[in-house]
């Protein structure tokens, strides 16, 4: 019996050491040599383990967005036989919008190209106004490789969007999605054929919203830039093609890139679809934008209130009737928070004349919230029909009504600005510039873009004089004469 006891003894002690020696070894001598490595080298590779997602959150994958949309996104080929204005060595417009301008200084026919998002199964294509400016004749190319003679039906140089159409049905489409629900941060695919290569897809986030670059004043008066900023890669041809969320819906048109070089250097900048859609449909119906207007102006020094101080109130305008003053913060229009001058004329662009918005202000301290009924340009809420004729087309220029405020400005009753000129009668027979406002026709006063396309239907096969003003020279009458 002792000596079983004996035995069982030994052993426990022989288990006990043992399980001691193991456990110094596993714990304290590991410890130990750990960091005696580390005081003698510290340098050691990064751990490339990746944070697990939140529950129920898969990998982003983009294969099914790029499936969706690349069929929907065309090839936009336009020529040009007047290549003066399509804009030589611009460095302003070649450091955003890249090299998706390619022309013959020679006088020949001049090719570009950019890229088109199918919106319509019946042929209707969003695209960029600069891909498609001076354009006599545009042909698209479809994710199946037919070509198409497309028509313009409609562009809007103050976003920079132009529509067009193609003959054909049952057409592969982008559903809208919602610019405004768009997040910093978020995954999103830019699709379109940059260098001439059809079909491509890059990936990025999201990195800003509301951005202003100052690039759109170079073709209209009255610029609207509240752009969507990506790093995803956009390149010369991208231009008008889409930006989508990873459900393969359209959030944005790509539209310029930050870039010293003519290519892609880190960031690029998309339309919000919000605006594009309101673009869309206008010129669908009308022909023409119906932009509608606060009534305000704003004090872009003062960025850090929570909202936009208002340093102006026009008289008699939706604002002034509603009762904002000089001094209001405004907050919020309708839901969406406003913290910058972009972000507001982001969320008035999605509203036409006649339209009610919420507007949330701070009024001496105190919030308040105003109902604002809003209008057009000149102070009304009427649709502003655009009438058009073969004489207006054959002059072969884009044309935009002086608003009443550049009116008074200029001290004129009204006014008719060349926003474009590209070929047609204009260019053949006169000396006249961009940005010439025609204000008579043989003496006869021209207010807006309806009262000249009558005053030149009745002119037409006759000899006429066009008369008005350059922006910079105010003072002086220029006349030119035309043969209808």
């Amino acid at each position: 019996m002792k000596t079983k006891q004996f035995i069982l003894t030994i052993l426990i002690a022989a288990i006990t050491s043992v399980s001691s020696i193991w456990a110094y070894n596993r714990y304290v001598a590991t410890e130990q040599n750990n960091a005696i490595a580390s005081a003698a080298d510290p340098y050691h590779l990064a751990d490339f383990s990746f944070p697990v997602a939140p529950s129920g959150m898969a990998p982003v994958d983009f294969t099914y967005a790029a499936a969706l949309t690349t069929p929907a996104v065309v090839h936009v080929k336009t020529t040009y036989s007047r290549t003066a204005s399509v804009g030589g060595t611009n460095d302003l417009l070649r450091q955003f919008f890249g090299d998706d301008f390619s022309w013959d200084n020679g006088g020949q026919a001049a090719m570009s190209t950019g890229s088109g998002v199918i919106v319509t199964d019946d042929g209707y294509i969003v695209t960029n106004y600069h891909v498609v400016k001076n354009a006599d004749k545009i042909e698209v190319v479809l994710f199946d490789k037919r070509k198409l003679d497309a028509k313009l039906i409609g562009t809007d140089p103050s976003t920079d969007i132009a529509l067009l159409k193609v003959d054909a049905q049952d057409l592969s489409i982008i559903r809208y999605g919602n610019s405004d629900s768009v997040r910093v941060g978020e995954w999103v695919l830019a699709v379109g054929n940059p260098f001439d290569l059809a079909s491509t897809v890059t990936a990025g986030i999201v990195s800003a919203k509301g951005r202003k670059i100052d690039i759109l004043g170079e073709n209209a008066s009255t610029p609207v830039e509240s752009f969507i900023q990506t790093d995803a890669a956009v390149n010369p041809g991208n231009s008008g093609g889409a930006l989508v969320n990873t459900n393969g819906q359209l959030i944005g048109i790509n539209t310029a890139i930050a870039t010293p070089t003519g290519t892609f250097a880190g960031y690029s900048f998309a339309v919000p679809v919000n605006i594009v859609q309101k673009v869309v449909k206008d010129l669908r119906r009308y022909g023409t934008v119906q932009r509608a207007y606060l009534g305000v102006e704003i004090d872009i020094r003062k960025d850090d209130v929570g909202g936009v101080v208002v340093a102006n109130v026009i008289e008699g305008s939706g604002a002034d009737l509603a009762g904002i003053k000089v001094g209001d913060i405004i907050t919020h229009i309708n839901d969406a928070a406003i913290t910058s001058f972009p972000e507001l004329q982001e969320q008035i662009s999605q509203y036409g004349p006649g339209d009610k918005v919420n507007v949330a202000l701070q009024h001496k301290g105190d919030h308040k919230n105003v109902v604002v009924t809003l209008k057009n340009k000149d102070g009304n809420t009427n649709i502003i029909v655009k009438e058009t004729n073969e004489i207006v087309q054959s002059l072969g220029i884009d044309l935009e009504d002086l608003s009443s405020r550049e009116a008074n400005y200029y001290q004129l009753e009204g006014g008719v600005r060349i926003t474009n000129i590209k070929n047609g009668l204009i260019a053949a027979q006169t000396r006249i510039r961009e940005g010439f406002i025609i204000t008579g026709i043989d003496g006869t006063s021209v207010k807006n873009n309806n009262e000249l396309a009558r005053a030149l239907k009745e002119k037409e096969g006759s000899n006429i004089i066009v008369e008005g003003i350059y922006p910079n020279y105010p003072n002086k009458i220029y006349n030119y004469g035309l043969s209808l």
